[in-house]
Order: C-alpha cells, then sequence, then structure tokens
C-alpha cells in the first residue's frame, strides 16, 4: 500500500481509504460479521484512514464503525463529519460542539482524527447551506476551539457547493482538510474542462489545496457506482444514487461512462473501476481515495487496482481526448 502525506497535518495515509457511507453500504446494512472480516481484512492490506459521518445511516455508521474497531482492537485514524441546519446555523459554536459529543458517543471514542464541516458551502447563505464567511468566521474557531479541548486533531470540509465559495475557504488556509469530488466524470478539480462538458467545473481545485497545504481526500471516485459501467446496484448498498457534480441522474452517469471505455479497449487499466481508481491517485495532490464498499470482494479488487498505480501518462492523454468527445456529443 502506498502511503501520502495529508497536507500539513503530517498524518501518513494509504492511498487507499475506507467509506463508511450509504452508497456502497456495507458499515450500515451489512452484518457484524461482515464489517468485521472487511475491516480487519482492510488494516492487513495497510488500509488505515476510515471514513464515516452523522448522516450516514442516521448514525448506524458511527455506531457500527466505532464497535467493529473495538472489537478488532484497531489502530486507525478515524474521520467523520457534521451537518448544520438552519437553526444549528443561529448558534454555530454550540451546534458543532453538540454534534461531535454525540459523534464520539456514538463511537465510543474520547477524540476524532478528522472532523469535517458537511454541508455545501455557498456564496450566501440559504437555509443549511453555509455562507464561506460562516465557516471562516464562525465554524472554524468552533473546531479550533474542539481541538483545543483535545476533541479533535485536525479539522477540514467537504469541498462542494459554489466553486467560487469553496475556493474562498480553501485559499483563506484555515483548514487541515477538504474532500473533493474527483472522478472521470468530472476531472476539474485537476484538469481543465473542454467547453460544454457535462458537470460542475471545480476550476481545478486540487491545485488550491496543495498550494494552501490542505490535504486532499478523492470521494465520489467510481461516481456513486456509475463508473462501473453498469446500473445493477449490490444488495447492500442503496438502491438510489443521486449524482455529485456529473450528470443530470444516475443513468445519464452510467451512459457517460460508456465513453470511457477506451481506457479499457486500449489496455490502459483492466476495467473501468481500476480505471476510475487509479486516474483518482494520479494527482500528487491527492493524499486518500475514498471508496464505499459492499463486500469484501469490492475491498480486495479496489486494493488490487490502486496497487497498480496511478495511469500511465499516455492513458492522461488519451482521456484528454475522450473528454472532448463527450463534451460534444455526450
Amino acid at each position: 500500500m502506498e502511503y501520502r502525506t495529508l497536507g500539513r497535518t503530517g498524518l501518513s495515509v494509504s492511498a487507499l481509504g475506507f467509506g463508511c457511507g450509504n452508497v456502497g453500504g456495507l458499515m450500515v446494512r451489512g452484518s457484524r460479521a461482515d464489517r468485521e472480516r472487511a475491516v480487519a481484512r482492510a488494516m492487513e492490506l495497510g488500509i488505515n484512514y476510515f471514513d464515516t459521518a452523522a448522516q450516514y445511516g442516521d448514525g448506524l455508521s458511527e455506531q457500527h464503525l466505532g464497535e467493529t474497531l473495538a472489537a478488532l482492537k484497531a489502530s486507525v485514524y478515524v474521520g467523520t463529519k457534521f451537518r448544520l441546519d438552519a437553526g444549528d446555523l443561529r448558534d454555530v459554536r454550540g451546534a458543532v460542539s453538540r454534534h461531535l459529543e454525540t459523534s464520539l458517543r456514538r463511537m465510543g471514542r474520547d477524540q476524532v482524527d478528522l472532523y469535517q464541516l458537511h454541508n455545501l458551502v455557498k456564496r450566501e447563505r440559504d437555509g443549511n447551506r453555509a455562507a464561506a464567511r460562516d465557516v471562516l468566521q464562525e465554524v472554524v474557531p468552533a473546531l479550533e476551539d474542539l481541538r483545543r479541548q483535545g476533541k479533535l486533531r485536525f479539522f477540514g470540509i467537504t469541498a462542494l457547493g459554489d466553486t467560487g465559495a469553496v475556493h474562498e475557504v480553501i485559499d483563506a488556509r484555515a483548514l487541515d482538510t477538504a474532500q473533493v469530488c474527483f472522478n472521470l466524470l468530472n476531472p476539474s478539480a485537476a484538469h481543465a474542462l473542454p467547453a460544454g462538458f457535462p458537470g460542475q467545473d471545480f476550476g481545478r481545485l486540487l491545485d488550491r489545496c496543495r498550494a494552501a497545504g490542505v490535504g486532499a481526500i478523492g470521494i465520489r471516485v467510481l461516481a456513486g457506482g456509475a463508473l462501473s459501467g453498469g446500473a445493477e446496484r449490490h444488495p447492500v448498498a442503496v438502491p438510489e444514487v443521486e449524482p455529485i457534480a456529473s450528470g443530470p441522474d444516475y443513468a445519464t452517469d452510467v451512459r457517460h461512462a460508456q465513453a470511457l471505455r477506451v481506457l479499457v479497449a486500449e489496455g490502459h487499466a483492466g476495467s473501468l473501476v481500476e480505471a476510475s481508481l487509479r486516474f483518482a491517485i494520479s494527482s500528487d495532490a491527492m493524499s486518500t481515495v475514498l471508496l464505499g464498499y459492499s463486500d469484501l470482494e469490492h475491498l480486495e479488487y479496489a486494493a488490487a487496482s490502486v496497487a497498480r498505480g496511478p495511469l500511465p501518462p499516455a492513458a492522461l492523454a488519451r482521456l484528454a481526448t475522450a473528454w472532448r468527445e463527450l463534451a460534444q456529443h455526450g
């Protein structure tokens, strides 16, 4: 397993992380035995970063992850996330503290390694969509207080929302980490998009993370499963997935994924899933990439794919052509 430094935190994290979210579903709906087998195998493979959130399974993911790590006496890095609603935004400091205490209690921990805001970041506050100034002027000071209390080690955001607002927060250099949406259907966090490309333009966000010393954590690296190239869902996985920053619906993302099978046809990767995972680690600004697993087979295949290393320059050059064709023809 390759290890990379997580920004200015100094933590050495595995290039492949363990996502405990609702999409893959193992840590939410999997059996206790399956959860323990998967986490034990992940650690054998060298995976040392586990990501959860209070919203995953209404707290079940945090609870199950905590139980699993305790049963295995595991020593790994754990990150979780919190979301502020409109009422919370009237008392950010108190709300952040309450959310963290609840998460720590579910996980049976006194401290979390990484705590991240899970709201969309907007130019202006809109309901439970926080404005950039909310993050910098209220959320960051609240998190700093909790760090001084020893409740968390590092903090960050999920870097979704208005591109300009996300850039503003990253450029302020107030954060330790950012979860960055980066995949073959939306490569804009590291690559310039051709005109007409479907999906939000994140404006080379990974370059800004690197410049600010912010550790980047890749999310949606398989576009919620669409980059498997098929619409079929695993029984443990969530039945339906809403796209993030790509097509208007999951079926469209699956259709667009077919245009990228050229990487397999030309021998750059053994499958579209392998190509997607190796693409996600192709930027040296990316510290770790998260994948949500449904079973042990998914974990084994992901680890073997990442072990093959980033896509070579020839594959990236071929992708540039495929992206232009996708922009022109959909």
